[in-house]
């Protein structure tokens, strides 16, 4: 089964998209999914100059935007914007790099009618490079 782009069902666009494709998904329970950040990204200049680094944060906001993914995707809060509540227990194991495939994977762990919460792992070539725990809110 081939799934709907990201752009087709989360409401992020370009400059602050940060995943390319779900390889898999179950709605409102989990997904699989990858972003490859390219060479040419603004932020790669100066994070950091002569050792481009991809920044934590954004590492935490792709896995974010799977989540997005996998609970707006044909449930009760497609249409919905979901915003971050809360982001707990986050760990950074290893460098991301321009060109790096981030493999993505996020569970939901629980989902009320305006809320939820979840978990998620990126990693690069089968090494862990983040994973956290997720708390979202549908406006």
């Amino acid at each position: 089964m081939e799934l709907p782009t990201p752009s087709e069902v989360i409401p992020h666009r370009d400059p602050f998209l940060f995943l390319d494709e779900v390889t898999a998904l179950e709605p409102g329970v989990s997904a699989n999914g990858f972003w490859v950040p390219g060479e040419d990204l603004a932020f790669f200049a100066g994070h950091f100059p002569g050792r481009p680094t991809l920044p934590g944060v954004l590492i935490a906001e792709s896995i974010a935007q799977l989540g997005a993914y996998a609970v707006l995707h044909g449930g009760s809060f497609a249409g919905k914007i979901p915003m971050f509540g809360g982001l707990d227990k986050a760990k950074f194991r290893r460098q991301v790099l321009p060109g790096d495939r981030l493999d993505l994977a996020i569970e939901v762990t629980r989902i009320g009618s305006r809320a939820g919460k979840a978990k998620g792992t990126a990693s690069v070539g089968g090494e862990l490079a983040c994973s956290c725990e997720l708390m979202f809110v549908a406006v």
